[in-house]
């Protein structure tokens, strides 16, 4: 099937001896290739000694597929328990180190996958006007959800769109989802390209909620009280309403995230008015991107007043993201 798909053209079994790592000659694939049509599983066209898939062939290699990924899906949620507790104490603990190092305020988001990536989509039909879509982004995300689609559809057109879904989408992330893709995939949806439109706004959906459901841990919020131009009137309060909500945090991540003036050292500094966060205009924030591996992405910050001591508060950011690195790899040993 994987051959057929990737070529459109009948597959006879000296290409599969060829090119497959079975060890077996010819004549016995051709038995099995056999016997497998008698089962149903793969027809030969009039015009080729080749074979294809038929549809109970296709429905085998979905449900091969998706029970695959349900237990990469559970192995994954096992291993993150395991290692979620420390990972939760190692950022605290770090956060906390940082405020009292330099005696600002500060703060650390938990990891999260950059550009998310689409794992695996798979329709299925409730009834001929509705279906139940299962999104699957990287990190092992699942999102349920339940469309309507405007015409009825049948048990093959459902099949034959979870083929061509993720064939065609399966490792994109979505800004790589344009509407290039868009276009040729409602292209080849024919009829259903407009189940297709509603599908890729679940996975839209799917990624961008992943991304918002972001862990900030902070510390040393109270420091601000030290220094006299943060916590005269009611700035002190704003700052630490920020703290506390975390949103305002969020949108400085984001900031962060998309901003492409980061040095090489991947550390940033905003000054004041360059600070996106409006009841944080009275302050600096020096933040930088720490990395672990496979994606994975996290932010460091420490906020003070314009006067902070920045090379001081360089050298231990430079200097926590070194540790954190080594926490990580060494965990991963």
């Amino acid at each position: 099937i994987k051959t057929y798909l990737e070529t459109g053209e009948p597959v006879g079994s000296r290409a599969i001896s060829k090119y497959s790592d079975l060890k077996l000659s010819s004549a016995t694939i051709r038995n099995e290739m056999s016997d497998l049509e008698e089962m149903g599983y793969i027809i030969q066209p009039h015009t080729s000694a080749g074979r294809i898939p038929s549809d109970k062939g296709y429905r085998f290699y979905v449900n091969q597929i998706m029970e695959e990924k349900e237990t990469e899906v559970t192995e994954v949620k096992s291993l993150m328990l395991q290692r979620v507790d420390r990972l939760e104490l190692v950022l605290k603990k770090l956060v906390q180190l940082l405020a009292s190092n330099t005696n600002y305020a500060a703060m650390i988001s938990g990891p999260r996958y950059h550009q998310n990536k689409l794992k695996f989509i798979q329709l299925s039909k409730v009834d001929e006007k509705k279906l139940l879509v299962v999104v699957v982004v990287e990190g092992n995300i699942i999102k349920n959800t339940m469309i309507s689609v405007p015409d009825p559809i049948g048990n093959d057109e459902v099949l034959n769109l979870n083929i061509l879904l993720n064939s065609r989408l399966n490792g994109l992330t979505i800004e790589e989802i344009n509407l290039d893709v868009i276009s040729k995939l409602k292209e080849e949806a024919g009829p259903h390209g407009q189940v297709v439109e509603l599908v890729l706004d679940q996975v839209a959906e799917a990624i961008r909620a992943e991304e918002e459901d972001l862990q900030i841990y902070t510390s040393g919020a109270t420091n601000i009280f030290k220094y006299p131009e943060l916590s005269e009137g009611d700035k002190a309060s704003k700052l630490l309403s920020t703290f506390e909500q975390k949103d305002a945090l969020q949108e400085l991540i984001d900031d962060v995230n998309s901003n492409e003036q980061t040095s090489e050292s991947g550390i940033q500094v905003y000054i004041g008015d360059e600070m996106p966060v409006q009841s944080m205009k009275d302050c600096s924030v020096v933040t930088a991107n720490y990395e672990l591996g496979e994606g994975l992405r996290g932010t460091i910050g420490i906020i003070g007043p314009k006067r902070m001591d920045y090379e001081k508060v360089l050298t231990t950011l430079k200097n926590l993201m070194t540790q954190l690195d080594e926490t990580f790899k060494k965990e991963e040993r």
